[in-house]
């Protein structure tokens, strides 16, 4: 029986080699040639989900950036999805950050990539993010380009003991903020994407303002963050924003951003569109940028 491709566009689910891991992935491809690809990478406690938000057709990261001629591919991390029966008590950050060049080198031996990476990630999945950048890349894996991060800051606004201790349901207003930036249907939705936060996350997460700088120091490519207007688990007031932006010592550009009406999860709001626009547009800056230097010799 013959097979149907399925349309290009389409989110379809796959599976990926992360060394001794297998991840599963959302991917969405454009129609043509993609100018780039965009890896998405959820925070604690839910899924590659999170990018392709069913409540509002303007809600998928997915959807869009295939449209915008973007290969969007969204993996569950190590510990959640496909692996979590493997690793059930998830992996530290620095295993996460090499599951994800391998699982990014296997993926570009089997499809187009364009120009290379550019890394969008939420909350926890930032923390995997600069992890991932500031590591050394592996045999086939593409250029990072840029790297985008929502919901993610040095210094906790609330005590890290928090995650170890307080219910998940506690931290339903930090994580959310408030019911009316939300579409209709998107908490009944979200039980499709939630997923318990590995022990070993939880772990690591009093670990994470001395990793900071450290981490934003190695990295070495333009930078993009962004906090939510109500954002409840990270400090963020100017001064603590131009500290943050000060780390990326070695980013040849780096800017803060506030997403106005917005919870912590940005990507799941009516205002994720608003978001994920931006965060493409920064990535055509960074390919614009790219090709100028190239013209120029650079």
């Amino acid at each position: 029986m013959s097979t149907v491709a399925p349309p290009r566009g389409a989110v379809r689910r796959i599976s990926l080699s992360g060394g001794d891991l297998t991840l599963s992935a959302l991917l969405a491809e454009p129609a043509g040639p993609p100018r780039a690809t965009v890896l998405a990478v959820h925070g604690g406690g839910t899924s590659a989900g999170y990018f392709h938000g069913q409540a509002h057709p303007d809600l998928s990261l997915l959807t869009l950036g295939a449209d915008l001629g973007y290969t969007v591919l969204a993996v569950d991390r190590p510990g959640y999805g496909d692996s979590a029966a493997a690793a059930p008590g998830g992996r530290t950050l620095a295993e996460q950050g090499a599951a994800l060049h391998a699982a990014v080198a296997a993926f570009a031996r089997e499809h187009a990539v364009g120009e290379g990476v550019f890394l969008l990630a939420h909350s926890f999945g930032g923390k995997l993010a600069l992890t991932h950048a500031a590591g050394p890349a592996v045999d086939g894996e593409p250029p990072l380009l840029g790297l985008d991060v929502s919901g993610l800051g040095r210094d906790y606004a609330v005590d890290p003991d928090l995650l170890n201790t307080a219910p998940q349901k506690a931290h339903w207003r930090r994580n959310w903020g408030a019911l009316r930036y939300y579409p209709p249907n998107t908490f009944r939705d979200a039980d499709a994407m939630v997923r318990p936060m590995p022990p070993r996350e939880r772990a690591e997460a009093a670990q994470w303002p001395a990793r900071f700088a450290e981490l934003a120091a190695r990295v070495r490519v333009p930078v993009r963050l962004t906090f939510a207007e109500v954002e409840l688990w990270w400090r963020h007031d100017d001064g603590e924003l131009a500290e943050l932006a000060a780390q990326f010592a070695a980013a040849p550009a780096v800017s803060v951003h506030r997403q106005r009406a917005a919870g912590h999860n940005i990507s799941l709001g009516w205002t994720a569109r608003a978001y994920h626009l931006q965060a493409l547009s920064f990535f055509e800056e960074c390919l614009a940028g790219r090709a100028a230097s190239a013209a120029a010799g650079g």
